[in-house]
């Protein structure tokens, strides 16, 4: 006789993660928990779930980064604050999803007296009592190896190259904006049958970038310039003037990421761009949407990895 254990799925979204979460939850036909968060009038977060989940397989959906009044730091905190109640409400799994995972560029000490936050925010959800983490276009794949549980790395590729795929647009190279989104942009190429170029770089400063030289043929082609995210689009912007200065016909843009912080915007608007794609890993409020900005959703991306994960 085999006796097979049925899990309650618990869906329960942190504030900043609230869209992408009610859409994941549509496409599971599920309904999304409240978590009742709120600020303390010192700034501390509260949590308390509105419903017994003991014994469920609860997804705790949080991305890290700032919007609005909250910070990375708050939305960091806010996860880890709802995956310790839910550990203390004896869910019998909990799995942290992050779409974005936050403090990832920090992956290694590049000089001395350095912090490695990767691995340290990768301590702090197994501390909180994770089980499981559900990701999506890590900033350095050998983040994985940071934890001693189980992750599950997903691609926005599928996602940003079938919009591409569809637009069938002729002439095409993929192009990396630096060394480190370079196998990311060979992905593409290889899923798109499109030829590659990469962009020769030096960073002089934090949050500063300069293009040095274009290395493949760009001269009368439509570029895609691929990487897992934009912040202040500084690499991005200058790679756009550079494949233009080159003799590229139109330069389209795709991320994972749309971190858009500081003068993001107005360089993205100003930079001859025919496109710039992204998804929906972040949310992007009104004030900071542009006209030829494109965002796809990766609901049904996680969606189905939850349905996976769960069944």
């Amino acid at each position: 006789m085999e006796l097979v254990t049925h899990k309650k799925l618990y869906l329960v979204a942190g504030r900043i993660s609230r869209p992408l979460a009610e859409s994941i939850a549509a496409e599971l036909g599920e309904s999304l928990g409240e978590p009742n968060l709120a600020d303390f009038s010192n700034g501390e977060i509260h949590c308390r779930f509105s419903e017994s989940i003991r014994g469920s397989d609860a997804f705790i959906i949080q991305t890290h980064c700032h919007a609005g009044d909250m910070s990375i730091n708050d939305a960091l905190m806010e996860h880890l604050i709802m995956v310790d109640a839910a550990r203390r409400a004896s869910a019998k799994r909990i799995t942290v999803v992050c779409p974005h995972y936050g403090y990832a560029r920090q992956d290694r000490k590049a000089s001395g007296r350095e912090p490695i936050t990767a691995k340290l925010v990768a301590n702090l959800l197994v501390s909180a009592g994770a089980n499981r983490v559900l990701t999506v276009d890590l900033h350095a794949q050998q983040i994985q190896g940071f934890f001693d549980i189980p992750v599950d790395h997903l691609y926005a590729a599928p996602v940003l190259t079938k919009y591409f795929r569809d637009k069938q647009l002729e002439d095409l190279v993929i192009v990396a904006p630096d060394v480190g989104s370079a196998k990311m942009a060979r992905g593409f190429a290889k899923r798109l049958g499109a030829s590659f170029a990469i962009i020769d770089k030096r960073r002089p400063k934090t949050n500063m970038s300069e293009v040095l030289n274009v290395v493949g043929d760009v001269e009368g082609m439509n570029c895609l310039l691929v990487d897992d995210m934009v912040d202040t689009a500084g690499t991005l912007s200058n790679a756009v003037v550079a494949l233009k200065e080159r003799g590229a016909k139109a330069v389209y843009a795709a991320a994972t990421h749309a971190l858009l912080s500081g003068p993001a915007v107005e360089r993205l608007s100003d930079a001859p761009l025919e496109e710039m794609v992204v998804t929906n890993t972040i949310h992007i409020p009104e004030n900071k949407r542009f006209d030829n900005l494109k965002i796809l959703s990766v609901g049904d991306l996680l969606a189905k990895a939850i349905d996976h994960v769960h069944s």
